[in-house]
């Protein structure tokens, strides 16, 4: 049985798997779970890279102990980075996208038109995006540029840490603002625009290509044999999509669940229409060169940042709990914007929501039941408008709606989903990120071919929920 090693790195926490495929059954075997708690200082908000690469280093220690891996591969969130010196050293730690550093972000507007930017990177405008965060520090930190070798995506420096390579994978580098989507290369004119050398950024990895091997030093640490590290869809709603379960890979929607909700399809070019931009949807990078069509959406983010508050005040509901207290109380009917600005900073969301309802007439949600009923059904609703919009951007009827990750869980807002949409849901598999990971690793090693051909496997391993509406 070939065994791999699916690291799987989210906003909020990180997931090692020993995955196993003996050329007709896949099995998972979850091996370490780790918080991924930011850090702030000095006013700013950091990811706490080092202590991943502890959390890495202990998730590979684990998986020789119960028999080694063949090979391994990272996947994170996308957009944030971090700038390496000529010695291959941190200019600065990571800074989390939600940091307060690019409030300002519109003023690139002023050089660069909505539109026109549009038309090199196909993008959705997001105040996170990476292209953003380089706008400021070329203005209020331009000595960290100057003394910038590297531009890593989190994934790329992982990767970097383990096997001393430096490159660039698409599908995360896609997440940039900055990448030129017709022609899958970075784009000189925005670096001139904002004002980086272009030198600093490395060549593009695709996909299931090999990245090198992990280290030596790695590798005495560790008792791990010198194993290949592949470059996955390292984007971790590009690897999540690998594993959507289903037979056409040319007809179908999907919405990847988790921190975020990613609402979208798979087309072979980039779709660079009006309606495509008058409502403001991503082509991101997908395996095998293709495109992910698609809309970020606020969501579990706003139930995490919740439950952080509850049990700061003492009231400790796991996931599950918040599913059946939300369909325990009644139907409230007040809107909120889930991509409003008060929702993406760190802090108090029930009282925000409380209080967002409350500015604009309406009816309060007052206990965490009826606060996590609100969220829900406005983001079934949501998901509402969004499928409606990529029906009229790719011209498609769509007959069923695929999701996946974490919000597969919560037959709540699956059900939501359904009666909002009229359309049959499909629920599952959860653990898509991590097997869309190990089925990249797999098909670079030559155990399968096509992604295709993985899809058939997951379906054979996932238990899948139908929800009719």
């Amino acid at each position: 049985m070939s065994k791999v090693l699916a690291i799987d790195i989210g906003g909020s926490g990180g997931r090692i798997t020993l995955a196993g495929f003996d050329g007709q059954k896949i099995d998972l075997e979850e091996i370490h779970l780790f918080p991924n708690i930011p850090v702030r200082f000095s006013g700013t908000q950091y990811w706490d890279i080092f202590r991943l690469m502890h959390e890495i280093r202990t998730g590979i220690s684990i998986a020789v102990e119960k028999g080694g891996f063949d090979s391994l591969g990272i996947d994170t969130w996308g957009v944030d980075f971090a700038l390496l010196d000529e010695y291959g050293r941190l200019v600065d730690a990571p800074v989390h996208n939600r940091d307060g550093r690019t409030d300002e972000w519109e003023s690139l507007f002023e050089r660069i038109s909505r539109k026109e930017l549009f038309e090199i990177t196909g993008l959705q405008n997001m105040q996170i995006n990476s292209i953003y965060q380089l706008d400021y520090l070329a203005k209020n930190r331009p000595d960290d540029l100057k003394r910038t070798a590297s531009f890593l995506m989190i994934p790329d420096l992982l990767n970097y840490y383990l096997t001393g390579e430096q490159k660039n994978e698409f599908t995360c580098a896609s997440t940039t603002q900055l990448l030129d989507v017709k022609t899958r290369s970075w784009s000189k004119q925005l670096f001139d625009i904002i004002d980086v050398d272009p030198g600093m950024f490395k060549e593009i990895a695709m996909p299931g290509t090999r990245c090198g091997t992990l280290l030596e030093e790695i590798q005495n640490e560790t008792h791990a044999k010198p194993a290949d590290i592949y470059h996955v869809a390292s984007h971790d709603t590009g690897s999540a999509v690998v594993a959507v379960p289903v037979p056409d890979r040319d007809d179908y929607m999907f919405i990847s669940s988790g921190t975020w909700s990613l609402v979208g399809t798979e087309i072979d070019e980039p779709l660079m229409s009006d309606s495509v931009q008058k409502y403001n949807f991503a082509n991101e990078g997908a395996t095998e060169g293709r495109i992910r069509l698609l809309k970020n959406v606020m969501s579990g983010w706003i139930i995490q940042e919740a439950q952080k508050q509850w049990a700061r005040e003492g009231k400790h509901y796991t996931f599950d709990e918040l599913d059946d207290m939300c369909a325990a109380s009644p139907y409230i009917g007040s809107y909120i914007d889930l991509d409003d600005p008060v929702f993406i900073k760190h802090g108090d969301m029930p009282s925000r929501i409380v209080e967002y309802c409350k500015k604009t007439g309406q009816k309060t949600p007052e206990t965490a039941g009826e606060i996590v009923r609100v969220i829900y059904e406005n983001l079934a609703n949501r998901y509402d408008s969004i499928v409606k919009q990529l029906s009229e951007c790719t011209g498609k009827k769509f007959g069923s709606i695929n999701i996946i990750g974490g919000g597969s869980k919560s037959n709540v807002l699956c059900e939501m989903t359904a009666k909002a949409t009229g359309i049959p849901v499909y629920a599952g598999p959860k653990d898509a990120t991590t097997l869309g990971n190990a089925a990249m690793q797999w098909i670079a090693s030559g155990e399968i071919e096509t992604v295709e051909e993985a899809r058939v496997f997951i379906r054979d391993a996932s238990a899948i929920q139908e929800y009719l509406p």
